[in-house]
């Protein structure tokens, strides 16, 4: 079974950069694809980045532009490049996967969950 633990959250101010990462192990279908979602309090969980298993990247309107997803070689890590943060980023960011190799941006779609890191920016 896959499993999906996420680092790298902390507290920045508006402007400012930070990477997640997601240490990816026991996946075993190459049509595995990855995302990104984050939940603030008291809200839902929304897709911010995915890439499916042709590496093709799909981003959030809100945040395309400044951030980016990535995974090395081997898709041990996956890895969100936040830059130019806003308030409105902070929340609970999750890492997450499915079998199906599509890489939306719809939670219906995920099958396995990270933890969570959290992302506070303020201004």
């Amino acid at each position: 079974q896959v499993q999906l633990v996420e680092s790298g959250g902390g507290s920045v101010q508006a402007g400012g950069s930070l990477r997640l990462s997601c240490a990816v192990s026991g996946y075993n279908n190459p049509h595995t694809s990855m995302a990104w979602f984050r939940q603030a309090p008291g809200k839902g969980r929304e897709g911010v980045a995915a890439i499916d298993s042709d590496g093709k990247k799909t981003y959030a309107p809100s945040v395309k532009g400044r951030f980016a997803i990535s995974q090395d070689n081997g898709k041990n890590t996956l890895y969100l490049q936040m830059t130019n943060l806003k308030p409105e980023d902070t929340a609970m960011y999750y890492c997450a996967a499915e079998d199906y190799g599509l890489g939306t941006l719809l939670l219906d779609e995920y099958n396995d969950w990270g933890q969570g890191t959290q992302v506070t920016v303020t201004s």
